[in-house]
């Protein structure tokens, strides 16, 4: 039995919601990429992350049906656990600081797997949508006030595993702002805050608030 523990990453200003993310701390006790990929498709959160070295910050992360290269909740998630300096990924290094309360990594849009940014003209014109049938990985968005950076946004993954609406996605909003070139404050899903930047290089930062699931469970590894 492999023990796991849920974090909500990204909640809003007072705390509530962000996206849920299961965290299975000992991912050396889950060696097998097929074995990993089961857990995370029993588990159903939208990702789900193995910490293969905590002290180095190696992570490796799964959807339901997939394994990423890189994520944004995933790391957000497992740099706040695990409080280090820096995440290890299959796409690279990535940097994280903490301030004000914020978990921020800092990573390069080539690393996002593709993602259809879709922008509509109002913030409620965003929040009437239905869910588009799978085939796509669409990141609906609309100024809430452009001057002010403010983003209304909801994601639909597409890719038919039973997630059909993400809560908050950091790698989306990593697009966003590489595209739009500007720094965002990303308004997703029920109620999710995400905070963007650019970074030297061409990178981009992006961040939110972490707080614990307060759910734990185990999960067979064999």
């Amino acid at each position: 039995m492999t023990g796991y523990e849920v974090l909500r990453v990204f909640c809003g200003p007072d705390g509530r919601y962000g996206n849920e993310l299961g965290v299975v701390r000992d991912g050396a006790a889950v060696p097998e990429r097929a074995d990993r990929q089961r857990i995370a498709r029993e588990l159903g959160f939208s990702e789900t992350v193995f910490v293969d070295d905590p002290e180095r910050g190696e992570i490796d992360i799964y959807t339901p049906t997939l394994r990423l290269p890189f994520a944004g909740h995933p790391c957000v998630g497992a740099a706040w656990l695990l409080g280090v300096d820096r995440l290890v990924t299959a796409a690279g290094v990535v940097g994280v600081r903490r301030e004000d309360g914020l978990t921020r990594i800092e990573a390069r849009p080539q690393w996002v797997p593709p993602r259809t940014l879709r922008q509509y003209g109002s913030a409620a014109e965003v929040e009437a949508l239905e869910v588009p049938p799978p085939g796509e990985w669409i990141y609906a968005w609309a100024w809430q006030d452009e001057a002010a950076g403010t983003v209304r946004a909801r994601a639909f993954p597409g890719r038919g595993d039973g997630i059909d609406e993400d809560e908050a996605t950091g790698a989306a909003a990593l697009l966003l702002t590489a595209r739009l070139g500007r720094a965002l404050t990303v308004q997703q899903g029920r109620g999710s805050q995400l905070l963007t930047g650019l970074r030297p290089g061409g990178s981009v930062e992006v961040g939110g608030r972490v707080a614990p699931a307060q759910r734990t469970g185990g999960v067979g590894s064999a």
